[in-house]
């Protein structure tokens, strides 16, 4: 597996709120819209890395 810094997935979280809130304004005006967008946003794509994150694993151990 391939080795990298713990450090790097501390970027994650600032990315994926700028993200999912920028997403998120852009489908609303109204606040509390745009924040419950924003968490639909961030959990749908933090799911979404982790199937890949699973079957990248999964592969790396058929190897």
């Amino acid at each position: 597996m391939l080795s990298i810094s713990p450090t790097y997935l501390l970027y994650y979280l600032p990315l994926i709120i700028a993200i999912s809130l920028v997403f998120g304004a852009t489908r609303h005006e109204d606040l509390k819209l745009i924040l419950r967008h924003a968490a639909h946003t961030a959990r749908w794509i933090t799911g979404f890395m982790a199937i890949v994150f699973v079957v990248l694993l999964v592969m790396d151990w058929m190897v």
